[in-house]
């Protein structure tokens, strides 16, 4: 489902929404594609001091801060970047306790992850996983092609795609990935990215000379979440009650 532009507690309702559907068998899995406003997010793991600016100005450039239930510490959501909410029966439940082992859990962030590297591999763009670290990322040698980009964080791998999920007691996955397409990245330096110094945060628009739309991005990452997950995407539509309700 392509949403455009929607603001982060919308979206987190509408998430709530299907996933109590999804488990109650009213739903199918289905793929929520959307944009958020400037947005700072700040997951189960967030230490509050990793949001660098203060209030007055995280007010004056008009970002809306919002505590959450997924993993991970804190990231930067906006224009330009595409944001993926799978909602995906990962589990299932048996007496009243779901049962989903962690390697489950974890292969489906190495599953969200192989998706995005595929995806960007689609626009010339070679990307990878990091030991021990969630996420998608461009080493210093394609880091390099950003000329925009302080020389320091060209000599580390540079984050261009982040995840951070939550599996419900029902065992229905929330949250998912932001992939960077088109974004204000100097937003991402009034914050700790994910609880982690040294590492920089890098578009594809950085390092390509030609911007790829943001139509034939989402259509890349549709073709590589049915391959990788094994679904047949199919377009669906969410009725005008279910954004407001």
């Amino acid at each position: 489902m392509e949403l455009g532009e929607i603001d982060y507690v919308t979206a987190r309702g509408l998430q709530s929404s299907i996933a109590a559907e999804r488990a109650a068998g009213f739903r199918p899995d289905c793929l929520l594609l959307l944009e958020h406003p400037h947005t700072y997010t700040l997951g189960r793991s967030a230490h509050r001091e990793h949001l660098l600016l203060s209030k007055q100005e995280i007010s004056a450039r008009g970002i809306a801060v919002h505590d959450c239930d997924r993993g991970g510490d804190i990231t930067y959501h906006g224009p330009g970047q595409l944001v993926g909410y799978p909602l995906l029966a990962l589990g299932r439940l048996k007496h009243n306790k779901v049962r989903v082992p962690r390697v489950d859990y974890l292969g489906y962030v190495r599953n969200l992850e192989t998706m995005l590297i595929n995806v960007l591999a689609r626009f010339g763009i070679v990307s990878g996983q990091l030991p021990g670290l969630t996420g998608v990322w461009v080493e210093p040698d394609v880091a390099s092609r950003c000329t925009q980009c302080p020389p320091e964080y060209r000599k580390s791998p540079m984050k261009i795609a982040a995840i951070g999920v939550k599996v419900d007691r029902n065992g229905i996955s929330q949250h998912g990935f932001a992939l960077n397409v088109d974004t204000e990245t100097e937003l991402f330096q009034g914050i700790v990215p994910c609880g982690l110094r040294g590492y920089g945060a890098v578009s594809m628009a950085m390092l390509l000379s030609n911007v790829p739309s943001m139509q034939s991005v989402r259509a890349a990452i549709v073709g590589e979440f049915g391959r990788v997950f094994e679904f047949r995407m199919v377009d669906a539509e969410i009725l005008e009650d279910a954004l407001i309700s």
